[in-house]
């Protein structure tokens, strides 16, 4: 079989504020496409200003998926979102469309491109168990207990990383076995056979890349990102230990609420933030031998973006 009648799944990724959205909704003007978003942050309803969600009227002008599902209060794996994914993007090819996969999370891509392990799903009632020893006994008395059953998994995680000791520990809890035994064996494939176009938004200088992030965190504190946050802490059910509320910009500006810092304090520490994310992002781009390098800061981003994608589609 020639690989290039294998479906395609065209990827454009990048660091935060490198352009994405943008250049995706020029692809729209151009084929029937749809997106699929690979965001940990757009995921969150109630999440819009300080995720930079796409508004309505950009979401009319191509149909966006993986948008809203979940409450702040609720959790998203790597896992779900690469077996969600893939029945979408099968779905999309199915319907005549084109698929394009968007974001920044790239633990979420890894999952989608590697495939996924055979782990235990989510036990609601030992994470619920896991929570209650925490609060009373604290994650670093969990991460000792970890060591004891799971001593390669407790070794590279931080003993305050509540989100993956708490799955590490489900996973051993409930099916007796270390996490690390699982992953030791071959991740499977969740699109065998399908090409992939990773095509990346890179910055050829991180300080414009940093100029943009200071002015869009600005422009989403005008917009009103703190009353968005305010909304957040208010409910009773959202604390600084769930992913959605970890997010970079929501943690900071709920430290200032919790009277931990000042506003001025809290907005600088979210950019210092959002440029460390964009940091790793970068980092990670740069290690996948297989993608196409695209400088985001170029006025012809957006036509390169396109030039790769009618390349791919037409081969």
């Amino acid at each position: 079989m020639n690989p290039n009648d294998s479906p395609l799944l065209i990827c454009l990724a990048g660091p935060t504020a490198s352009g994405k959205s943008a250049a995706s909704l020029a692809l729209a003007q151009r084929w029937p496409i749809e997106l699929i978003i690979m965001d940990s942050a757009t995921i969150y309803r109630g999440m819009d200003i300080g995720t930079a969600k796409p508004s309505l009227q950009e979401q009319a002008l191509a149909p966006h998926h993986l948008l809203d599902i979940r409450d702040p209060a609720q959790a998203y794996s790597a896992a779900e979102f690469a077996r969600d994914a893939a029945v979408l993007a099968q779905d999309i090819r199915q319907r005549g469309r084109i698929p394009v996969l968007c974001g920044g999370t790239m633990l979420y891509y890894k999952a989608l491109r590697e495939g996924l392990n055979a782990l235990p799903g989510a036990d609601p009632e030992i994470r619920q168990a896991l929570d209650a020893e925490a609060s009373e006994r604290g994650w670093p008395a969990l991460h000792a207990e970890l060591a004891r059953v799971d001593p390669a998994t407790a070794a590279r995680l931080a003993p305050n990383d509540s989100q993956r000791l708490q799955r590490a520990l489900e996973i051993w809890r409930s099916s007796g076995r270390a996490m690390s035994d699982w992953l030791a064996q071959p991740p499977q494939p969740v699109l065998p056979g399908w090409r992939f176009l990773t095509i990346s938004l890179e910055p050829s200088d991180r300080s414009v890349l940093h100029t943009r992030i200071a002015q869009r965190y600005q422009a989403m504190i005008h917009a009103g990102l703190l009353d968005e946050v305010r909304a957040l802490y208010a409910r009773p059910d959202l604390h600084p230990g769930l992913p959605s509320i970890r997010c970079v910009g929501y943690r900071q500006l709920w430290d200032y609420l919790d009277e931990r810092v000042s506003l001025e304090q809290a907005i600088e520490q979210a950019i210092a933030a959002t440029r460390q994310l964009a940091k790793r992002q970068i980092t990670w781009l740069r290690s996948l031998p297989q993608r196409v390098p695209v400088d985001c800061l170029s006025d012809q981003a957006v036509a390169e973006v396109a030039q790769h994608c009618a390349q791919a589609l037409d081969a």
